[in-house]
């Protein structure tokens, strides 16, 4: 199963980034370029333990839909969720936070799995974590620019 790990630096205190990270609108103002929208379950504000999150967006030239749920929730150090529904074989998103040196440390550990046994790895290997770990990339710095500029 392919696995991305990131760690990201953010000057701003743990519970604004931890806050950042579970926000709905937040995520949708990272997603602008693939029209990224909540359209069932949490749409806006912050999302809970328990709760669920359909999206919908345009990836690799379609239009696709996923609803994950939060599965654990540990406030301003942890957050996991799963996917239940979409694409995916199986999506899991651990979000791990820590506070020293006066920064937050963001850790993501993002796995998935493609169906389509060989020919779903390949992808994997030739693209899809590329590109998974891009849009994770680009929605890390939205909330590092947000928590910076508004601590």
């Amino acid at each position: 199963m392919p696995t991305i790990h990131l760690l990201t630096t953010i000057n701003a205190p743990i519970e604004k980034v931890f806050d950042a990270a579970r926000s709905i609108n937040l995520h949708q103002a990272s997603m602008q370029h693939t029209n990224e929208t909540a359209i069932a379950g949490v749409t806006t504000g912050f999302i809970n333990e328990g709760e669920t999150v359909t999206w919908q967006a345009r990836h690799l030239f379609a239009t696709r839909t996923m609803t994950v749920k939060i599965t654990a929730m540990q406030p301003y150090h942890y957050f996991k969720d799963e996917m239940l529904e979409g694409d995916f074989k199986q999506m899991q998103h651990q979000h791990h936070f820590h506070y020293e040196q006066e920064a937050t440390i963001m850790k993501d550990d993002f796995y998935f799995e493609t169906p389509y046994g060989v020919l779903g790895w390949l992808v994997n290997i030739v693209f899809l974590t590329s590109y998974m770990k891009k849009l994770l990339q680009q929605r890390n710095q939205t909330i590092k620019q947000y928590t910076e500029a508004n601590p």
